[in-house]
């Protein structure tokens, strides 16, 4: 199943960032209460897709499909791919 993101999303990607987006690891637990912090809203729940830019935890997406992104970042982006990537991984397990 391939994604395509919309131009207007996809554009707005830093040329220069690297995204990488992998399940939570128990290291990620301060930059996770960062983002908490940085909100006022709670951890999506269940498992956890992050997003790294440049090795910056910047985004979060829950089994749930809620998402948390850092509000002083552009985020829009990363979040669509955590979307995207959440739904390739539940194909994969159905």
């Amino acid at each position: 199943m391939r994604h395509r993101l919309p131009l207007s999303l996809a554009s707005t990607v830093e040329s220069r960032s690297e995204i990488v987006i992998r399940h939570q690891l128990p290291t990620d637990e301060a930059a996770l209460q960062r983002l908490v912090d940085l909100t006022g809203r709670r951890l999506p729940g269940g498992h956890l897709l992050v997003a790294e830019a440049d090795g910056e935890l910047v985004a979060v997406a829950g089994d749930d499909g809620a998402t948390l992104g850092d509000p002083f970042r552009v985020t829009v982006d990363v979040i669509e791919l955590l979307r995207v990537r959440a739904a390739q991984l539940r194909a994969v397990a159905a």
